[in-house]
């Protein structure tokens, strides 16, 4: 039941956040490359404090949500009910992951950050990008 209860709350704090959240990689690479946008992976665990911390303070902030919803496509996939793929690490939790259309890992980062420090991120997988091409 707390494992329910936990997944439940998880869910409600990421999709109330606004976000077009989903936990399909292959299909995020195909709307990445139909609407030109990067993709953030937050790779999270269904007991993970500091990964529900994350959701409920920076995901939360209108400025990162307004940012995330307009330049990238977003993946939340929680290590304990999906099946992801090789390319990331899931352990140990949060993960961040900003790849491109083609599935390169631009930016990865580990832990629960703040407003500041994730627009960072944001910004260092875009600029990331720009020298990659």
């Amino acid at each position: 039941m707390k494992k329910l209860l936990a997944i439940l709350l998880l869910s409600v704090t990421l999709f109330g956040a606004n976000l077009d959240w989903s936990s399909d990689y292959e299909q995020a690479l195909v709307d990445a490359k139909k609407e030109n946008k990067l993709i953030y992976v937050f790779i999270t665990s269904d007991n993970c404090k500091w990964c529900k911390k994350f959701a409920n303070t920076t995901l939360q902030d209108e400025t990162i949500k307004k940012r995330l919803y307009s330049e990238f496509i977003t993946i939340n996939m929680s290590r304990d009910q999906h099946t992801i793929p090789k390319i990331f690490e899931t352990a140990p939790v949060p993960r961040h992951y900003f790849t491109d259309a083609q599935g390169n890992i631009l930016y990865s980062s580990l832990g629960h950050r703040g407003v500041a420090c994730f627009d960072a991120f944001m910004d260092n997988a875009q600029d990331k990008l720009k020298v990659s091409k």
